[in-house]
């Protein structure tokens, strides 16, 4: 699915905490969030879209998840914590190049036709989380189970997978249909990745020797010089984007747009992003995998830039005099996003509240992240009894009304939401620090499912009073409205 990803290194965070973060921009899919207990962990995986079938192993944890409410695709769980603390988001949808391609074929399914039987394809985004979240118990161990799979099944489409622990944060890519690529996220640094093949430097002496920063297939180099994929200058480093990814006339305005106003947002002056001696402008093939953003990050700071829509510049969508270049590129909050989660690993909290999980569902420039402890027997229903049909009883449904409203009155209604964002984010963080501080005190760690039991009431009445205002705000902008009083 075409989504984005922002991932923290523990340096760059403002209490220590690794986040990574994505949205899960599909076609409205329909999303919720629940509690997975080994008991409900299947014991044998069948794809839906490749048919493919998997033995797990016998030991799987409690984990949380974001699935599809529809199952006529699979799955896919999105993003969860597992109960030791490993937080994982898959996947980014990546690009990549005819020469890779062409090396390595992505592993389709094959219908059956005539004699010859169907042929399994390999593993995508509908089956990666619930294959390899419920067994890691680090961010390496999920680099490194995803790539056992990778190598043995294949996978049928180019992904990016993040996992993160209380100290490490790690990145996956896919290389045609077996080969992959790996690096530890700098602690002091940031990612910014668009659906674009995103890593810009490798050191194949260290993915070949400690892997302490790096890892890969065991074969790459090989594969690289096999097939001539190296386009890098003599006597420059090996840059994997070049090699892996591409650049195309697409990228320009569905992809480094993105990276551009990532950039743009949290680090303003390291680089010139604007004019023309800019260092880099929305169609720079060049933006970097990894930024230091110039101050420490919050969670709050992760959602507003995935909730942006070129705020600032003349392709705000939202602009009312038209520049000309309005709209031209894909914004980072779009329309279609089913669920944006935040995995909060925290190294100072005790290891059973040290993840949480920051939630929103639809369309970030109009909804609102809040906090939940992901070391629960289950998770609330207004957050994990989705349906199909439209309903206020649930805050999916309740969301997608706002967005669709506010969205048609943009200046009626954004006062709404930024009060909205800001009192659930407000309301959530104090709850979170009372259960934290009563937990510690008592010892008595059953207190988060209370906890979130609060903060979804909350989120609700907050949900339902934003609904109310945005509704008649649009109600007063109807086409057949007339001005001058009946009475």
């Amino acid at each position: 699915m075409p989504c984005t990803t922002i991932l923290v290194g523990r340096k760059a965070s403002n209490d220590g905490s690794t986040m990574i973060a994505r949205t899960d921009d599909g076609h409205f899919d329909v999303k919720k969030m629940v509690v997975v207990e080994p008991k409900k962990q299947p014991k044998k995986y069948k794809s839906v879209i490749s048919h493919l079938e998997i033995e797990l192993p016998k030991n799987p944890m409690r984990y949380t998840a974001c699935p599809s409410v529809s199952k006529e695709k699979g799955i896919w769980a999105a993003t969860g914590i597992n109960a030791a603390n490993v937080g994982m988001t898959a996947t980014e949808t990546t690009t990549s190049n005819p020469r890779v391609l062409a090396a390595d074929p992505l592993v389709e399914y094959q219908k059956a036709r005539g004699n010859k039987k169907a042929v399994p394809g390999g593993i995508g985004e509908e089956d990666i989380v619930v294959l390899v979240l419920p067994y890691i118990k680090s961010a390496r161990e999920g680099v490194e189970r995803l790539a056992s799979l990778i190598e043995k099944y294949g996978t049928y489409e180019s992904n990016a997978i993040a996992f993160n622990d209380e100290k490490e944060v790690w990145w996956i890519e896919t290389i045609g249909g077996h080969h992959w690529i790996a690096r530890r996220v700098p602690d002091d640094m940031c990612v910014i990745a668009p659906n674009r093949f995103g890593l810009d430097h490798f050191d194949f002496k260290d993915a070949y020797g400690a892997k302490k920063e790096f890892m890969c297939s065991a074969d790459l180099k090989d594969f690289i010089k096999k097939y001539h994929l190296d386009l890098n200058k003599e006597g420059e480093g090996f840059n994997p984007r070049y090699a892996f990814g591409s650049c195309s006339d697409s990228d320009h305005v569905y992809n480094t747009p993105r990276s551009w106003f990532m950039g743009r947002c949290l680090a303003p002056n390291t680089y010139k992003w604007d004019g023309p001696d800019a260092d880099f402008t929305p169609e720079s093939n060049d933006i970097p995998w990894a930024i230091v953003p110039e101050k420490k990050l919050t969670a709050e700071d992760v959602k507003y830039v995935l909730s942006t829509h070129f705020q600032g510049t003349p392709f705000n969508p939202y602009l009312s005099q038209d520049t000309g270049v309005r709209g031209r590129y894909r914004s980072i909050g779009i329309n279609r996003t089913g669920v944006t989660s935040i995995c909060q690993i925290r190294p100072d909290a005790p290891k059973e509240i040290r993840g949480i999980e920051w939630i929103c569902f639809a369309s970030n420039a109009f909804n609102a992240a809040f906090p939940l402890y992901s070391n629960v027997p289950s998770i609330p229903k207004y957050i994990s009894n989705v349906g199909l049909e439209a309903s206020t009883e649930n805050l999916y449904w309740s969301n997608r009304l706002i967005e669709s409203l506010a969205d048609a009155n943009y200046s009626d209604c954004i006062q709404h939401i930024e009060r909205y964002q800001e009192a659930v984010a407000t309301e959530g963080r104090r709850i979170i620090n009372e259960y934290d501080e009563k937990m510690a005190k008592k010892g008595d760690y059953s207190l988060t499912a209370k906890a979130n039991a609060e903060i979804a009431d909350m989120v609700k009445k907050k949900t339902t009073e934003t609904l109310t205002n945005v509704l008649a705000a649009a109600g007063a902008n109807m086409k057949n409205g007339y001005k001058r009083s009946d009475n």
